[in-house]
């Protein structure tokens, strides 16, 4: 089976910090993919060189066979593949409805919006319809009308993901999106975005929070200091020997294993 997404080889420096090298692995349509690692092991260096927001010094980025990684993010984002950030600034002067319809009339063209067509005002009509599912399925229909800049950090988080899926990705990318949020809200987290699975879309998650990626995920990639030192599932993470070396510098005994859990 053709992998969705394909990283051959990707290498990223800034001077001489290797961040990442010689990056290689494969995420299949459907898949819940947890990217996990300490601080500073290049994990969001790598979805920003998938994304569009960095380029990679070598190596190749295919999407269905496509190549990416010589493109720019806009680009990127018309081949399906969205993400959000570790903390999404938000409009001071927006409604929450207002920043996610943005997110689906940056897709038209510069004309098309200038002229104010048919074809646009028909497809307004769309994205009106299709911001008031994405909010009611993200928990956001209370506050629609409320400014975007005063909602709370877990609501900020689920506000950029309406806005991703805003474009029908295929992949979408998540940056952290429990950071700072409630426990509550984490665990709906899970049941909404393994909804989003079921309905075909594919996950990559960045996370901290084990737990979460425990609840969520079906596979994990592990990096340490540039480098894939793992491929396994959730529930093996807590018995992986270059897991436990990456994240506590030795291998571990049975009682330093539970750190990781």
């Amino acid at each position: 089976m053709t992998p969705l997404l394909k990283v051959s080889n990707v290498a990223k420096a800034y001077g001489g910090n290797r961040v990442l090298e010689s990056v290689s692995f494969n995420i299949h349509a459907g898949e819940i993919i947890g990217v996990i690692g300490p601080n500073g092991s290049g994990k969001s260096t790598l979805l920003n060189a998938i994304s569009g927001f960095t380029r990679p010094d070598h190596g190749e980025i295919l999407i269905d066979g496509q190549p990416l990684q010589h493109l720019v993010a806009h680009q990127i984002v018309r081949h399906g593949v969205a993400r959000t950030f570790q903390l999404p600034a938000m409009p001071e002067k927006m409604t929450v409805l207002e920043v996610i319809m943005a997110g689906g009339t940056a897709h038209h063209g510069f004309w098309s919006n200038l002229l104010n067509t048919p074809s646009v005002r028909r497809s307004e009509r769309e994205t009106r319809s299709r911001a008031g599912q994405l909010m009611e399925r993200l928990l956001l229909s209370q506050v629609r009308d409320n400014p975007a800049a005063a909602l709370s950090g877990g609501q900020k988080k689920l506000l950029s993901i309406a806005c991703a899926l805003m474009g029908h990705p295929r992949l979408l990318m998540l940056d952290e999106p429990t950071a700072g949020v409630h426990p509550n809200l984490r665990r709906e987290m899970v049941t909404m975005l393994k909804q989003l699975a079921a309905d075909g879309i594919t996950l990559m998650v960045v996370e901290h929070d084990m737990h979460f990626i425990r609840e969520l995920c079906e596979r994990c990639i592990v990096l340490d200091r540039g480098h894939i030192v793992a491929e396994c599932t959730p529930a093996e993470l807590s018995s992986n020997v270059h897991v436990l070396q990456a994240y506590l510098g030795k291998k571990a005994h049975a009682a330093e294993k539970m750190t990781l859990c």
